[in-house]
Parts: C-alpha cells; structure tokens; sequence
C-alpha cells in the first residue's frame, strides 16, 4: 500500500456488506488489521463477515463507530459512492478530518505495484472476472482475486493465493474503474447503464474509451465495440473465436480460434451465449498473461460459476428453479436465451425486481420487451437502492407496458404463495436488489410441494 495507509491499524467500511466492499473487508482482516463496518440490513454476506470476526452494526448512529477506530491517525475509512452524502456516520467522519478513499480509490492503491488483470463492461465483468481468477489459480499463477459475486467454486468473493497477479472486476458506476491500473484489460459491452451518473450514453462510452487507454500491455474488446485491441467473439473475424459450437448435456463444446493456434474441444458447463462470450474473454487473458493452454483448458471444465448467475438452485424431472441478478435489459434478454436453449419447450414463470427508478424509467420500453418473451410475470416494487421515488416511475407503469396476459404485481410478503400457483415448470427469479435474500425459501416451497 501507499506511505499514507502504511501505518493505518484500523479499516472502518460504510457499506461494508456490498459485494466489493465485503472483498476489500476480507482482504484486510486476512493482513491482520482491526476491521469493522456499517451497513443497512444484516444478509449473508455480513453474516459471513460476522463470522471471521468483524464488528457490524446496522444503525447509522456517530455512537455506534468503535472506539479504537476513533483513532485519526490509525484509522482509514473506506466508503461506497452509494452512500448517501447525508449518511450521519459519513458526514461526522468527513468532518472530523479522518482519511476516506472510496473503494475504487483502494483497489487502485492495492493493485498499482502488482500486475493486474481487469474485467470490465456493463454486463458480464462479473462472471469473467471469476472464471478468470479460477482459470489463473488452477493453472498455478499466485493470484489475488477481487470478485463482484460469489464464486460457486470457492463460496467467496476474495482468491487469495500470493501477490504475483491481481484479477479485479474493473466497475463502470461512478467512473470508479479509472482509479485502476491494468496491465491487461477487457471490455464485455458498452451498453447505455448508470444514466443517474453519466446522463448520457456517449459520456459512458468516453469513460470506457478511457479505462481502455489505462491498459499497459494487451486490451481485450468484444468484436464490434469502437475500441482498439485484440478482438473476441463467436463465428466471426474475432482475433479470439469460438468455432464450431455445440451442446452436448447441457455443456458446449467448442473450438478456440487465436492468432497463433486453434484450440479443440473446450469444454463450458455454463449455459448461455453470453457466457461462452465470458469463456473466450477469459481464457484469452490467461492466454495473454502465459497461463499453459492444457491447464487452462481443465481448469474451463471445472468452472462452476458465480452465484445469482444463472444459478440453478433446482435441476430436476419436472422442475426448474434458476436465479439470476440480472437487472438490465440486455442482461435479460441473455437469460431469457440460455433458459430457452437449455429448457426448449417449456413453459417460463418470471419474477422480476426492478432496481433503481431512474433505470426503470430509462429503459422502460425495453424492460417491457425483454420480459414479454416469458410466458408468465410475477413483478415486484421497485428496489430504490440508493435513490428517493420518482413521480409516475412505478412498478405498475411498468406492468402496463408488458405484452403478457398472465401477469402480476406481487408483493415479497405473497410472493411464495403466487409462485406456488403457477403451472410453470421453469421457474426464474431475477434482479439485483433484495429478491436475493428469497431465494432460499422460495426454494424450499418448490421442494416442499
């Protein structure tokens, strides 16, 4: 770390149960420094931080933050842009003259000295990130790990097996990702998102445009996005390609076109041609930084994804139960294709959360598109997250817009009781607020019945 954090004993995180700041927490409680943090509920994630001994408390009250963090000159406040900037314990801390960085700006500090491998895009930089970190770790690169989700092959979000490479999920929101220092970089999409912080579409682009430049060796770019570097793909003129693709069980199968050779038979057992594009961003970064194809390859096999994407909870006879945090447009659509591809024929119950007002409004129209293409809707009240209400931008405008016949506004309290009425035999919850926390007994009921 920098001379300013060296003599830094206390980490104090405001937001600590987001999926980022919870990485960052585990990462510094596992270098010996005293850790504790805020957040708004108690979920899994906190729970999981309770357990290796850090201090939560879940009121915004200046009487709560622990005394030895208290500390100026020992203390480091880390802190989430999604914060509000009337949050009591933010403003008292700001005011009080003790060092805060946000979350970017440490990762930035973190991964200035160490080569660094980042993912970025609007959708698909977390699946990517952990199939490469999973990739790189399996071929026997000592790599630290800061993942957006939480990997299915080691129940975390943080890899921590040495300090010889750093693989970090590069965030878009909050222009965050241009505190970062990549020696390799990718770019999945450029999809118009976050329009609360960039207004515009062109001003997302120019901050990609940006984040590419950083890119010290090698750059990475889904084939068609107007950026400068080796190119991946499917079927096409890609630099990297997927050929010759099939799916046997429920796996594809595919060849591996690069510049210099052509690798048969890889093999992904995750569905979805959104996530074969993640397969060929991945293993072309291990490719770049030296990983040895017939590991790499192996280590493919084995990934098993990243929970809340596509994540089945049930596969069986008759029944289908998969949960997914896709809360964009685009990334519906992707669902929707490998739910389809995977389970042709039948019938799809969707329950759907929206997140953020603003990017309901914005996307409205196409929010409407994408879940029509499911044959029932069960829709939730938007989540507000960060934001206050906007006039008129409702979960019930929503619905007036949808081209379905059997749909419905639902609330988390009779949500159980509506799935359960459903003759659907594929059943999918989505979004990225808190329908996360009702996958558990959702499942249950399905497995009660």
């Amino acid at each position: 770390m920098s001379k300013d954090l060296k003599d830094i004993k206390n980490i104090y995180f405001i937001g600590i149960g987001g999926i980022g700041m919870s990485a960052l927490a585990r990462y510094f409680k596992f270098l010996g420094k005293n850790v504790a943090g805020y957040d708004k509920t108690s979920t899994q994630i906190t729970s999981g931080l309770e357990g290796l001994g850090i201090s939560i408390h879940f009121k915004d009250e200046i009487s709560l933050l622990p005394e030895a963090f208290l500390n100026i000159d020992e203390t480091l406040i880390i802190y989430t842009p999604a914060i509000p900037v009337t949050h009591s314990e933010l403003k008292y801390l700001k005011n009080n003259g003790f060092l805060l960085k946000k979350r970017a700006e440490v990762l930035g500090i973190i991964t200035k000295d160490i080569y660094t491998l980042a993912v970025a895009g609007t959708h698909g930089k977390t699946t990517t990130t952990a199939m490469l970190a999973h990739l790189l770790k399996e071929s026997g690169a000592k790599v630290t790990a800061f993942l957006g989700g939480i990997s299915e092959n080691y129940n975390s979000n943080l890899i921590l097996e040495g300090n010889e490479v750093v693989v970090v999920e590069a965030d878009e929101f909050d222009r965050s990702f241009l505190q970062l220092y990549p020696d390799i970089a990718s770019v999945t999409s450029m999809d118009a998102d976050h329009l609360d912080i960039y207004k515009q579409a062109n001003a997302l682009e120019e901050s990609f445009v940006e984040f590419s430049s950083r890119a010290k060796d090698y750059l990475l770019v889904c084939n068609g996005l107007p950026l400068s570097g080796y190119t991946y793909g499917i079927e096409d003129d890609s630099d990297y390609c997927a050929q010759n693709i099939r799916i046997d069980n429920g796996t594809y199968i595919f060849d591996l076109k690069t510049p210099t050779q052509l690798i048969k038979d890889l093999h992904l057992n995750l569905p979805g041609t959104h996530n074969l594009l993640n397969a060929i961003t991945a293993f072309a970064m291990a490719m770049l930084y030296g990983s040895p194809t017939t590991a790499l390859a192996k280590a493919l096999f084995s990934f098993k994804g990243v929970q809340r994407r596509f994540s089945y909870q049930i596969k069986k006879e008759g029944l289908v139960y998969v949960d997914d945090y896709a809360h964009h447009p685009t990334e519906i659509n992707a669902l929707h294709q490998a739910i389809r591809e995977m389970h042709p024929g039948k019938k799809i119950l969707a329950i759907f959360q929206p997140h953020l007002y603003s990017r309901t409004r914005d996307f409205a129209a196409d929010f409407a598109a994408s879940l029509s293409q499911f044959d029932q809707l069960l829709l939730l009240d938007i989540y507000p997250a960060r934001e206050l209400p906007i006039e008129g931008v409702t979960s019930e405008w929503l619905l007036e817009m949808i081209e379905l016949k059997n749909k419905r506004l639902v609330t988390k309290n009779s949500l159980v009781e509506e799935i359960l009425k459903s003759n659907a035999r594929v059943i999918t919850t989505i979004g990225a607020g808190d329908i996360g926390e009702e996958v558990h007994t959702i499942k249950e009921a399905l497995l009660s019945v």
